[in-house]
């Protein structure tokens, strides 16, 4: 069996033109990018205080987790809670 000796051959251009590539359409993928993905851009202060990812979800979290046990029942849910904890 013969091996093909010639080396395949290269089909890109050295230049493109901008007519080359046909006519773009902004924002083509847009809405679907937007749907498929929930990335927030931080404030450039922000962004310097929260190096990775990581840190910036463990102060969401920590701020979530505080909101939770700041909430403060009203006086007739705070009554409900007290019967409930004599009753058990």
């Amino acid at each position: 069996m013969k091996k093909d000796s010639l080396p395949p051959k290269d089909e890109l251009r050295a230049e493109y033109r901008r007519e080359d590539l046909g006519e773009g359409v902004r924002g083509k993928y847009y809405q679907a990018y937007t749907n498929g993905t929930n990335l927030v851009l931080l404030s450039p202060d922000v962004a310097a205080a929260f190096p990775t990812a990581e840190a910036v979800n463990e102060a969401l979290r920590l701020l979530l987790k505080l909101a939770q046990d700041q909430v403060r029942l009203s006086p007739r849910a705070r009554g409900r809670a007290a019967k409930a904890t004599t009753h058990s």
